[in-house]
């Protein structure tokens, strides 16, 4: 019996091929060599080559199967991590957590984007969380590079307050040898109002934008921002009041080494600009300066960290000329880029 896949040869004419198909009882379609297919009368046809039905190979092609050697497969180790911007300073660490309104004009119906910034050597491994009523809420996870910073999510403006206490925590390692960190595990909260103040968002070294930082680390040391209400304010100092005095020992005076940080943006030292011209804002910030030096005339060696931002330079050349002018001998210099980015200026009272 004649099957599909079969080769057969023509008994009446000189020719054949393969059999393709079958056109009603009688009639089959053999494809010749040519490629063209042919009907050709079944009794025609004598098979010269038949098809196994299992495997629908000649049977002169049909071989026993033979056990196949195992496919290994093997993967390219991945390429080390190049650590090119390694810094001193960066094998302490500082991390921070950050909001970047989506439109810093309406504070009041903007939405916010939440970042992690990672200023240091280290890998990290992250998970931020926010309290509910039944536990913590997560909010983000994974792995951040060194010396870069990661979106974490959005925050709608009407699920603002699932953000008053967060928590991040925190796994710091490296792909080489190097020194061991403490897991972090840090409670933030932060008071909803800060949202509303323009003044709390700040130019800063990670963001064109403006945007509020919350610490985590700084240095390896964790922050914490003690939030006290007026009544464990005034129990602290009845507390403090009812202490019995006493007379310690006095101890020579120490030289004052602590850096007194000034931020001059007009949004930190006014709530409301309305009504001012530019002319009248910078004399308002050139005030400031010569309040705060005339405070601190005495504390000779005293640093003071003047941050006025990159801009156009404008306050920079005001605060420049007024020392050269007046303080001649005062030492003024750029503060520290990795600290204060490129606007910021430290001076050493004389």
């Amino acid at each position: 019996m004649i099957k599909i896949g079969d080769r057969v040869r023509f008994l009446n004419a000189v020719g054949g091929g393969v059999v393709r198909g079958f056109q009603g009882k009688d009639i089959v379609l053999v494809e010749e060599d040519d490629g063209f297919e042919t009907p050709v009368l079944i009794r025609e046809c004598v098979v010269i080559e038949s098809v196994n039905s299992e495997t629908n190979l000649p049977e002169k092609q049909r071989q026993t199967p033979t056990a196949q050697a195992p496919i290994i497969i093997r993967e390219e180790p991945e390429p080390e991590y190049q650590y090119k911007d390694e810094t001193p300073e960066g094998e302490k660490l500082t991390i921070f957590l950050a909001f970047v309104p989506d439109n810093i004009k309406q504070l009041q119906t903007t939405n916010y984007t939440a970042f992690l910034i990672n200023d240091s050597n280290y890998f990290l491994h992250y998970t931020v969380s926010t309290s509910v009523a039944n536990g913590q809420k997560p909010r983000a996870q994974g792995t951040i590079e060194p010396n870069t910073k990661v979106e974490l999510c959005e925050v709608n403006k009407e699920k603002l307050n699932d953000w008053e206490k967060i928590r991040v925590q925190c796994i710091a390692f490296k792909t080489k040898t190097y020194t061991f960190k403490p897991i972090i595990d840090m409670d933030l909260r932060i008071s909803l109002v800060r949202f509303y103040k323009l003044h709390s968002f700040t130019e800063n070294d990670y963001f064109h934008e403006q945007a509020m930082l919350l610490t985590v680390m700084k240095n390896d040391n964790p922050y914490y921002e003690i939030n006290l209400t007026q009544e464990q304010a005034n129990e602290l100092l009845r507390n403090k009041s009812d202490a019995p005095k006493s007379f310690p020992k006095q101890k020579k005076p120490q030289p004052q080494s602590d850096i007194l940080e000034i931020d001059l943006h007009i949004n930190a030292l006014l709530d409301s600009t309305s009504g001012m011209s530019n002319n009248d804002m910078l004399e308002y910030q050139m005030g400031v300066v010569k309040k705060v030096l005339k405070e601190n005339k005495d504390q000779k060696g005293k640093k003071i960290v003047f941050i006025h931002g990159k801009g156009d330079g404008v306050l920079r050349n005001k605060i420049l000329q007024h020392f050269k002018l007046n303080h001649p001998n005062y030492y003024v210099q750029d503060a520290s880029f990795r600290e204060y980015g490129f606007g910021a200026t430290m001076v050493t009272v004389k």
